[in-house]
């Protein structure tokens, strides 16, 4: 299969494709790719067996760089604009429903996107390219809004010194690029040691995902894609980091009928029969094969589930551990993009 390619030419590796392939084979029907981005993940299902694949993505980017290619599959490719949280508008009686969850490379390395902090761009981070930017919310949140931010979206031990830091230098000029940010992070922080993740890291991550409500599209997704799928059919999710594993892990537990007890004295609840099977018990990471030709797939877990013929039901976020955040001020990071 042809690897998808970014705007600047460079080839995109999809992450974990060989593994996903193989523990969803033998590919039939119809599925539905909730992250489109260069195309990876759909031409492998078309050229594995799928009799069609609608493509969704927020990022109109996507769609762009499709042209030149997606009409080569005539009708068996549907392009469709959207998020998680609406797929089941997109079909029903599905075969199979791939989720790619975090930035995807097109994303990352164009510097006027502002998702990195190695390249210097607008401080913007937005997937669908509308609604309030990353620099919005460092720019309008309060101190202890953009601590929880950082805290419980990007895991920072350091939420509290950096928020306070940021607060600080946007009374003296806003904060508007993605460099400027990175280093107001940096002087919060020890100096890097040799094979440590840049400082930044974190922070950049909880910004992306207050952004583009990233932890909220996801718990949606998730019984979107329970709605959307026909018995048998099957649901694979790709994560990149602990939180999205561990929602995905708790809801397919939840939903197989191994969620178990809050505490062996809290009492046993009667709980309605199972909507997925779990065919991975286990998450999947990469090979060594994987890791040498794409370093960026170190972190990526793949969880695979078959839907069964139970009515779908509905599931309750903080069980599965979606991080919460209190009321919001300032920029509305975690409004659902459209």
């Amino acid at each position: 299969m042809a690897a998808g390619q970014d705007a600047a030419g460079s080839p995109h590796i999809p992450v974990l494709l060989r593994p996903l392939l193989a523990a969803v084979a033998p590919v039939s029907g119809i599925w539905l790719d909730g992250t489109f981005g260069a195309g990876g993940y759909t031409r492998a299902l078309l050229e594995a067996g799928a009799e069609r694949v609608i493509a969704v993505d927020r990022d109109p980017l996507a769609f762009e760089m499709a042209a030149e290619w997606a009409g080569a599959y005539g009708d068996r490719l549907v392009m469709q604009p959207g998020v998680f949280s609406r797929l089941d508008q997109y079909g029903s009686d599905l075969d199979g429903v791939v989720l790619d969850l975090g930035v995807s490379s097109m994303q990352l390395d164009r510097a006027e996107r502002g998702f990195s902090f190695i390249k210097d761009g607008p401080l913007d981070m937005r997937m669908s390219q509308d609604g309030p930017s990353a620099a919005d919310l460092v720019n309008t949140e309060d101190e202890a809004r953009l601590a929880a931010i950082l805290f419980h979206y990007g895991e920072e031990r350091a939420s509290r010194r950096i928020a306070k830091a940021i607060v600080r230098e946007r009374a003296q000029a806003p904060i508007t690029t993605t460099l400027q940010l990175a280093a107001i992070i940096e002087g919060c922080l020890p100096r890097k040691k040799p094979g440590q993740s840049h400082p930044a890291t974190r922070s950049f991550q909880a910004l992306r995902i207050a952004v583009n409500a990233e932890y909220e599209e996801l718990f949606e997704g998730l019984m979107a894609a329970e709605r959307a799928l026909k018995p048998g059919g099957q649901l694979a999710v790709v994560s990149f980091h602990s939180v999205e594993d561990r929602m995905v892990k708790r809801f397919l537990q939840e939903r197989s009928g191994g969620g178990g007890r809050a505490n062996r004295y809290a009492p046993e609840i009667e709980t309605a029969a199972p909507q997925f099977t779990v065919k991975t018990r286990k998450s999947i990471g990469p090979d060594d094969r994987e890791l040498e030709e794409n370093p960026r797939s170190r972190s990526a877990r793949l969880r695979v589930a078959v839907r069964t013929d139970a009515p779908a039901g509905t599931a309750d976020a903080r069980s599965i551990g979606m991080p919460m955040l209190g009321p919001q001020s300032g920029a509305k990071s975690g409004e659902k993009r459209k």
